[in-house]
């Protein structure tokens, strides 16, 4: 059966010869007998796959000794609530609501302490990123958190915010290992695994090590503390073994290819093609204001919505899938995460510009 070049959001598309180690190994891993879906995390075996994953990693990303780098279950949605809970110490922090994922922070860190909104894109249904060069920062705020890339909305952040000092939080997950990135401007990142890495169920946290907290209030479950998994090596409970090891795979694919900055040059290319068809189309038209356009995640419309939901069945028929835009923006989104192989953005655009000539 031909694979079908899938611009979903997330669970997203793996790379092809990751899927074809994956398959090869799927019933006996290595000679052992079994596969990893079967093995003790306890075992010697599943210790160095987890071992060789966060050693890749730290690698690719260039992460600091003095941070630490933890595999979570609950996927990002469950970082709105431990970063809150375990980061508040003075039950203050600021945050910039740039789309629905940062809103959706927002919202749940109010169940742990006063939370201010200190600039918002709202205004224009999150179509760009407001100036972050002068904040007002609460003198008592913990930290200052982000979503440094909005998957649904499509925009990311030109420049990081000025915080004055207060530590930047990110939500990263949809231009996790897009690029490159200095980690010492950050207290923490983190990211859901399945926009961009690899499978659903895992959010990968990189938290400098001062700020792990002890003295944590009662109400904080055991699970939901950055030093259980701290201490734990990431192995107070069984962790999602699968993701963790189909996570290394990508790893070390991405370093194969030449690391971050490699990738970042490929995406920069493949998002120009898309980007470049949308500014000279008469039919579809990019929401995002150019500067903040997100290389990872591409809205686009018509401005009729009967037109919209034509093309996404079009597309589908064609072969192409997933494309249809998140109800609070409508129209269609090309996730183009860094798996999707050029080849997928340009037979698209291919696509649109016959379906415009064709419908103009």
């Amino acid at each position: 059966m031909a694979r079908v070049f899938n611009f979903s959001a997330g669970p997203a598309m793996m790379p092809l010869p990751v899927l074809e180690e994956i398959a090869k190994e799927v019933v006996d891993y290595r000679g052992c007998g079994m596969s990893v879906m079967e093995m003790s995390h306890r075992s010697k075996v599943y210790q160095q796959i987890i071992d060789e994953a966060e050693a890749d990693l730290r690698d690719l990303m260039g992460i600091p000794d003095n941070y630490k780098v933890l595999f979570v279950q609950g996927g990002a949605t469950l970082e709105f609530a431990m970063i809150p809970m375990n980061l508040m110490k003075n039950g203050v922090a600021d945050y910039i609501v740039t789309g629905a994922w940062s809103k959706k922070a927002a919202s749940e860190a109010k169940k742990y302490g006063k939370v201010n909104v200190i600039a918002s894109s709202e205004d224009k249904n999150y179509s760009y990123i407001p100036d972050c060069s002068d904040l007002p920062i609460d003198d008592d705020a913990d930290y200052v958190y982000i979503c440094e890339n909005e998957t649904i909305h499509g925009t990311t952040y030109a420049e990081l915010p000025n915080t004055k000092g207060k530590i930047l939080v990110a939500d990263q997950s949809s231009m996790f290992l897009s690029k490159p990135v200095d980690v010492t401007k950050y207290g923490l990142i983190y990211g859901g695994v399945q926009k961009n890495v690899g499978p659903a169920g895992l959010a990968i946290v990189i938290i400098r090590e001062d700020l792990i907290r002890e003295d944590l209030p009662d109400f904080v479950p055991t699970y939901c503390r950055f030093d259980t998994h701290a201490k734990n090596g990431s192995m107070y409970n069984t962790p999602n073994c699968w993701a963790i090891y189909v996570c290394g795979k990508v790893f070390k694919y991405l370093k194969s290819l030449g690391g971050l900055s490699a990738m970042d040059e490929i995406n920069k290319k493949k998002a120009a093609i898309l980007y470049d068809f949308l500014d000279s189309s008469k039919l579809f038209k990019g929401t995002v204001e150019k500067k903040y356009r997100s290389l990872m995640n591409v809205p686009f419309v018509t401005g009729d919505a009967d037109k919209d939901a034509a093309v996404v069945a079009a597309t589908k028929a064609a072969g192409f899938d997933n494309l249809k835009g998140h109800r609070s923006v409508g129209g269609l989104r090309a996730s183009i995460y860094n798996a999707m192989p050029i080849e997928g953005v340009q037979a698209l655009v291919d696509f649109l510009k016959d379906y415009e000539a064709k419908n103009a």
